[in-house]
């Protein structure tokens, strides 16, 4: 018997302005939790990182001039026909990034509708960690995609410590959100395309 591989693409937007940055540590790690829950199930995942400082001039002059740059509109349609995106921003300002903000900025309203989304930010406190819920997943409800419900926050201590009782270690976090989204991503391949699913988690 012939087992079919399905090939699911996956684009992960790093807003981290360093190198290394720990917000694109955090997308890879994402992405490789992910592809972990999937990869005993006849399915590839194939990752494309967008990373936005590398784009931060682009970006720039679309938004005045409303041109993008080939590099620029490459990325914009990466995001547009992914299957399912990972997005990481750090925190600034007690919300995600301007270069953030603004690389969404220049996708069409509707383009994302229905695309699966696990968002996640990094910080040096644990403090900010509400950015998830009153920033990101907000702007990813008005863009009408589907919002996976785990969102992981990674704070500075997160990387090397035990992380807090209350909200597991990271690496527990990373794992949940990976396999919620997962799901997402299958369902996401089971409906008509103007369907956008209602689903619920234990």
């Amino acid at each position: 018997m012939t087992t079919t591989t399905t090939t699911l693409k996956l684009v992960a937007v790093s807003a981290g302005l360093s190198v290394p940055s720990s917000s694109r540590l955090l997308a890879d790690r994402l992405s490789d939790a992910v592809r972990s829950t999937l990869a005993g199930e006849a399915k590839d995942v194939e990752v494309r990182v967008v990373e936005l400082r590398e784009l931060a001039v682009p970006i720039a002059n679309h938004l005045v001039t409303g041109f993008p740059s080939p590099d620029l509109g490459e990325a914009i349609e990466a995001v547009v026909e992914a299957d399912g995106l990972i997005v990481v921003t750090p925190v600034f300002a007690a919300s995600y990034s301007g270069l953030f903000k603004s690389f969404f900025d220049l996708i069409e309203p509707d383009a994302l509708t229905g695309k699966p989304v696990l968002i996640g930010a990094t910080g040096g406190t644990a403090r900010h960690s509400l950015v998830l819920e009153h920033a990101l997943r907000p702007l990813f409800a008005y863009l009408r995609a589907v919002v996976a419900p785990t969102a992981v926050f990674a704070a500075s201590e997160d990387w090397g410590g035990t992380g807090d009782a209350l909200t597991d270690t990271l690496p527990t976090r990373i794992s949940r959100a990976g396999e919620q989204f997962a799901r997402l991503l299958e369902t996401a391949e089971r409906r008509p395309a103007d369907e956008v699913p209602v689903l619920s988690f234990p």
